[in-house]
């Protein structure tokens, strides 16, 4: 049995349907996310898990996982981020182009798990804004697919213009992010 995405909120009738443009443009960007796995420690295996034919995360429309920062729209920041990482994943961040949207799995990368040293950056959040936190210490793959279900979730339900809104221009300066 097929399963086809859900229509957006529109007006149907005898042959045609009509809905806006946001909806549209959010259904289709919502249903074909390509992440760029940002990957360490145990996270990172869960996350192969993940991607493996048992859970096949390619049934949310993530079949195609990008290496190359311009040509990913989801940065998966998996596992424990030593402080000398930090301005790796800010510039693969800044190379993302926009729309882009962040997912920290796992303890680690969320709050620093148990590793409360100086080596051990404190949350992701210190460097790029985050948009869905996975927990667990590793999380399960169901966890890592609820995660991208609910980027999936914020993405169809996204403005197109809420990115240029005075609120997340704030939320962008407080990272330091122009």
């Amino acid at each position: 049995m097929t399963k086809i995405a859900e229509a957006p909120e529109g007006i149907t009738g005898a042959g045609f349907f009509a809905t806006s443009l946001d909806k549209v443009i959010g259904l289709a960007r919502a249903n074909s996310i390509w992440p760029l796995p940002f990957a360490t420690s145990c996270c990172g295996i869960e996350f192969m898990a993940t991607m493996g034919s048992n859970y096949d995360l390619a049934r949310f429309g993530s079949e195609r996982l990008s290496f190359s920062p311009r040509q990913a729209d989801l940065l998966m920041v998996m596992g424990t981020i030593a402080k000398k990482m930090a301005p790796v994943v800010r510039q693969v961040y800044d190379q993302m182009a926009e729309p882009k949207w962040v997912l920290a799995v796992g303890a680690c990368a969320s709050s620093g798990g148990i590793f409360d040293t100086y080596s051990v950056l404190q949350g992701i959040d210190n460097v790029v804004p985050v948009d869905v936190y996975v927990p667990g210490c590793p999380p399960r793959p169901e966890q890592i697919i609820d995660g991208v279900m609910r980027i999936q979730d914020l993405i169809k339900n996204e403005p197109l213009r809420r990115r240029y809104s005075q609120e997340y221009q704030e939320l962008l300066e407080s990272y330091n992010i122009k």
